[in-house]
């Protein structure tokens, strides 16, 4: 998920987009990388392909449950570039199916229901992932 273009995929297909012609012209890649891109988000089971066309055979891009994980991702980005590339209006507006209304997601704790932001929380690691750590400072 670490570069840009990935992104753009993975965002697009949360903005309902499915097939190859659609992802080319609304992120401006490349045919041969767009193809690289898909493949390889396929392969990690982000996305599947189904087919809507037997003549000619056509394919569209599907987000698994996997892929569907990752709209947390996408929504925390979408908040940071509404807060800091100086939009004056969202791009895209987030609404609750279930009431209709216009929101801003935010992360909640599961136990309490409080709203949490970075100031709220504290990473402890597990023990496996700290003795990694520790490992590689020492490794030159």
């Amino acid at each position: 998920m670490g570069d840009e273009w990935t992104l753009l995929i993975v965002r697009e297909m949360f903005l309902g987009t499915r097939r190859f012609d659609d992802f080319l012209r609304l992120t401006g890649m490349s045919s041969h990388l767009l193809s690289q891109r898909l493949k390889k988000l396929e392969a990690q089971e982000i996305i599947q392909r189904a087919p809507y066309s037997v003549r000619p055979p056509r394919h569209e891009y599907r987000l698994t449950e996997k892929g569907r994980d990752l709209w947390t991702l996408i929504i925390a980005l979408k908040q940071w570039g509404d807060r800091w590339l100086n939009a004056e209006v969202s791009p895209v507006l987030i609404v609750h199916k279930t009431c209709g209304q216009v929101v801003r997601p935010q992360m909640t704790c599961p136990d309490c229901g409080e709203p949490m932001d970075a100031h709220d929380a504290e990473a402890r690691l597990s023990h496996p992932f700290e003795q990694e750590r520790h490992t590689a400072r020492r490794v030159p």
